[in-house]
């Protein structure tokens, strides 16, 4: 453990949490910043519960989980969190004004060689970094829930960030068993969320538009070109088919698609009739039974694993 380097979290929430034990679990030593004595409870237990998760799916050996355990130091106060950090990443609420002072404060109180992260999933990184002197030492780490199962971090430059402070992250990513990917402009939405996004439209706009019901729509995705995504990708499927026949079938197909730049009206009307799914009792694009929204629950985390070790993703 003593080379390896010393990575400070900022916010114990379910992402930050997530974060600790994935770094932990490949042996680093962790400082994970909780905000109360409530907070550094409640994430210490689900670490706890996690790590019972990993070691009952043998993704750790049940008689490691003691040592990981005690790699995480759960701590109370910000500059204990931010002296010795060679990496600090950043798990607070998404408002840019909290991030950006936040960082102005990272900034200061970290050492020079220390690079600062921030979790945004969409938020402009460069904004964020804006309150700061050193920003060629901050960047975007967009780790996907839950950290320590999904591998991708999507690494996000600014025009500001050095190439040695990306290097470095991608390295100790990759030590930590993650997939880095390299975001070369500061875009909203990244890689992953646009394409997710784009998806999610077409997705609503297909039931909007009385042509399938939302079960149809998700087994669509799921019985068909979903069963492909762990193993191929849109732009090798390109290539794997010849960018000759995409032309043909983008020209015919893409006038067809939804290309709205607002929200979809259905969405709006959900909201606005309090049907927003597992949070209003199972009401929302469908209407789920308790027993239904629990199996979901329960199934998600143990599909998410038999899926990874299928595709050998860790």
């Amino acid at each position: 453990m003593e080379n390896k380097a010393k990575i400070s979290v900022f916010g114990a929430g379910k992402m930050g949490t997530g974060i600790a034990l994935q770094f932990a679990v490949t042996g680093f030593p962790v400082k994970l910043l909780a905000f109360d004595v409530r907070e550094q409870q409640t994430s210490a237990g689900v670490i706890e519960d996690n790590l019972k998760l990993l070691a009952e799916n043998g993704l750790v050996d049940a008689d490691r989980c003691d040592e990981i355990r005690k790699r995480i130091d759960i701590v109370l106060d910000f500059d204990e969190a931010a002296r010795e950090a060679d990496f600090a990443i950043e798990c607070v609420l998404e408002n840019m004004e909290l991030k950006q002072n936040y960082f102005a404060r990272l900034d200061q109180a970290c050492k020079p060689g220390a690079v600062l992260c921030t979790n945004t999933s969409a938020m402009s990184v460069t904004e964020i970094a804006s309150k700061s002197v050193h920003r060629e030492r901050i960047l975007g780490t967009h780790f996907w829930n839950p950290p320590f199962l999904i591998p991708l971090v999507e690494v996000v430059r600014t025009a500001d960030v050095s190439d040695h402070a990306v290097d470095a992250v991608c390295d100790v990513l990759r030590e930590a068993g993650k997939k880095p990917i390299v975001v070369k402009k500061d875009v909203p939405g990244f890689i992953a969320n646009r394409m997710q996004n784009a998806l999610g439209r077409e997705a609503v706009s297909i039931i909007a538009n009385g042509i399938a019901d939302p079960k149809d729509v998700d087994d669509a995705v799921k019985y068909s070109f979903g069963m492909r995504l762990g193993t191929i990708g849109p732009i090798e499927q390109i290539d794997a088919i010849g960018a000759d026949l995409c032309l043909s079938i983008s020209s015919y197909l893409y006038s067809y698609l939804e290309d709205s730049h607002e929200p979809s009206p259905l969405l709006k009307e959900k909201v606005e009739r309090g049907e927003l799914g597992f949070k209003t009792g199972g009401v929302g694009m469908q209407t789920w039974t308790a027993g239904e929204m629990k199996a979901y629950k329960d199934g998600l985390i143990t599909n998410l694993i038999k899926v990874g070790k299928a595709l050998e993703r860790f």
